[in-house]
């Protein structure tokens, strides 16, 4: 399953040694890549969180790794976690009879 983690900073303390910490991150999150529990990682433009696509079993899975990353396991940084699904939509292209008429009709979600 794929799952989709967005950090969430958390208040920052005064870190006497943030280099060396971010260096252990980095060294984690390889290991993490070259397990293909990391498929990929990235920062945001805006303000430079890290967003991870994780392939594990499910959440609690993937909190397990994340919590091995030291700057979770210091309390700087959390992470939102979102399990994926593959999009279905592109079956209501291919429906046929009665259910793609239905389809055609059916009303927007509500937010």
């Amino acid at each position: 399953m794929r799952i989709l983690a967005i950090e969430r900073e958390l208040p920052m303390p005064v870190h006497q040694n943030l280099h060396d910490l971010l260096h252990e991150e980095a060294a984690v999150v390889w290991e993490l890549q070259k397990q293909g529990i990391v498929r990929d990682i990235w920062f945001t433009t805006a303000d430079r969180r890290a967003v991870i696509m994780l392939e594990c079993p499910g959440a609690p899975a993937a909190r397990e790794h994340l919590n091995a990353l030291p700057l979770v396991r210091t309390g700087l940084i959390d992470f939102m976690l979102l399990e994926l699904t593959a999009y279905d939509g592109f079956e209501r292209l291919f429906a046929g009879g009665l259910e793609a008429a239905e389809l055609r009709h059916e009303e927007p979600p509500e937010y």
